[in-house]
């Protein structure tokens, strides 16, 4: 190392006037550099709900629909979603947005594309989000049942406000409380179902169905798994209050389908030799199965703790969605909203948990309708497919493809657009040609949003893409200045050598 240029260096600073006129990152409000690594898992776990998806997989595994179909169908929905995160992989390595997908993708494909992409993630996050809400409701009114606690009609609806609210006060108080509180409890409910699938193998008089579903067993499961896992890359919604996001964000992306995809095929393998039966009669059974009241109880509270934790996840993603989206007056500005003393978007907050809360009163779990699944699991199938096509595109127009990384994007294109085929084609043999109407309408949305942005707000499909840039802050007084170019993009000028 030159230390004298560096001491030169740091002399010339501390006699360097400071700017006046600082230029910040667009998104500075959020905080920058406040999460760590453990704090990006913690978010990526929560929107999985890890603990919950292995109960329902062993369930959905122990059926006689189940085996050596199914187990493929996990294995290679957890494979895809692996060649997903690569692509991903090649946005976070270089950029650090608070958009996540819906940023990426305007980096590699048009502002119409950008739009449908985004419009996807809401529409799939929002969906996610009502459904476990709506779950973590149903889950506490169960466990007071199962406690002996006599209940009122409507307890349910009463959960899902309590637990909504309790959601949205801590998304406001801070990320990394949030991220924490998240992964204590879902490393807690993860030990406890692993634990209780290493049972001794039993039958089970619980019978998983899936005949609701319009489409065959194993791709429904293949489906199920992708929305399982689906969530994984929300870590990368918080890259700009990251540290060193280019490689935190990126080596979270990249573990966490690998580890709870693993997870899965534990819970699968668990499922159909029979070994989770004492977990799946205590948690669909209840105390009338035979199971006792001490281990009920405890597998509700995992599960239930699950649901919740997953909650506060879906609410801490979308609200940087809808943050990021506002700052480019893509939507109404008022959700850019940031609270001063926490530095969270609670706007957007409130909205993306009010939203889940009002459409968690509509859903209830046990009648929920079969279809409903399936119109989720497209969105977010949409969306995957889109950055993995926009990685390909991005890493040609930079120049910075390799084999592996064309490899790893044709493959997920592929597989996404596949999986996407045959649902439409296995929907359309039971029917219900409905899907291929509601594909048809999620891919034209972009292009209908973006024909009302250049009517109405025409500024704003230029800002689409903000990410993190660097800050006045970040520079040594005297090394460089940085300006403001007539795009609005912040422009680094190094400052002439002094003798």
């Amino acid at each position: 190392m030159n230390t004298s240029a560096l001491s030169a260096a740091l002399r010339q600073a501390a006699l360097t006037e400071r700017p006046t006129d600082l230029v910040r990152s667009p998104v500075s409000a959020l905080g920058r550099k406040q999460l760590t690594p453990f704090d990006l898992v913690g978010q990526s776990m929560s929107t999985m709900a890890p603990a919950t998806c292995m109960v329902f997989i062993a369930l959905w595994m122990s059926s006689p629909s189940g085996g050596a179909g199914g187990m493929t169908a996990i294995i290679g929905a957890t494979l895809v979603m692996t060649l997903v995160a690569l692509c991903i992989r090649q946005f976070t390595r270089r950029l650090a947005a608070s958009g996540s997908l819906y940023s990426f993708v305007a980096h590699g494909l048009g502002k119409r594309a950008t739009l449908t992409a985004g419009a996807a993630l809401l529409l799939g996050y929002v969906g996610v989000s009502i459904s476990v809400l709506s779950n973590s409701g149903a889950n506490l009114a169960k466990l007071g049942e199962e406690a002996g606690v006599s209940l009122f009609p409507g307890a349910s609806i009463v959960g899902c406000v309590v637990v909504a609210a309790a959601v949205a006060l801590v998304a406001v108080r801070g990320v990394r409380f949030a991220a924490r509180t998240i992964l204590v409890i879902e490393v807690c409910t993860v030990a406890l179902i692993s634990i209780l699938m290493l049972q001794s193998p039993v039958s089970t008089d619980v019978i998983a169905s899936s005949e609701s579903a319009p489409v065959g067993f194993v791709l429904f499961l293949a489906m199920q798994t992708v929305l399982s896992l689906a969530g994984f890359e929300s870590a990368a919604f918080f890259g700009p209050e990251a540290r060193k996001p280019l490689r935190t964000v990126t080596s979270t992306i990249l573990v966490t389908p690998l580890l709870i995809g693993g997870l899965y095929v534990f819970a699968g393998w668990a499922g159909m030799s029979g070994h989770a039966g004492v977990l799946i009669d205590a948690y669909f059974g209840g105390t009338q199965s035979g199971a006792s009241t001490v281990l009920v109880l405890a597998v509700n509270i995992g599960v239930c703790s699950s649901w919740i934790a997953s909650t506060l996840g879906f609410a801490q993603a979308g609200s940087r969605l809808l943050f990021s989206m506002s700052l480019e007056r893509v939507i109404p500005g008022v959700f850019e909203r940031v609270h001063p003393r926490f530095r969270t978007p609670y706007a957007a907050v409130c909205l993306f948990v009010g939203v889940s809360l009002i459409g968690s009163l509509w859903h209830d779990p046990d009648h929920a309708p079969g279809n409903y699944d399936v119109v989720v699991e497209i969105a977010l199938i949409l969306g995957y497919t889109m950055v993995s096509v926009a990685a390909l595109k991005f890493l040609d127009r930079i120049g910075e493809h390799t084999l592996f990384t064309k490899s790893c994007g044709l493959l997920a294109a592929m597989a996404g657009a596949g999986l996407l085929a045959l649902t439409v084609v296995d929907t359309g043999r039971s029917g219900t040609w409905i899907y291929l109407g509601w594909c048809v309408a999620l891919g034209a949305s972009g292009t209908l949003w973006f024909a009302i942005l250049r009517r109405f707000r025409p500024r704003s499909i230029d800002a689409i893409g903000i990410f993190d840039s660097v800050e006045t802050a970040d520079l040594l007084p005297g090394s460089s200045s940085l300006s403001i170019d007539d795009d609005g993009k912040p422009v680094l000028t190094p400052s002439p050598r002094r003798r």
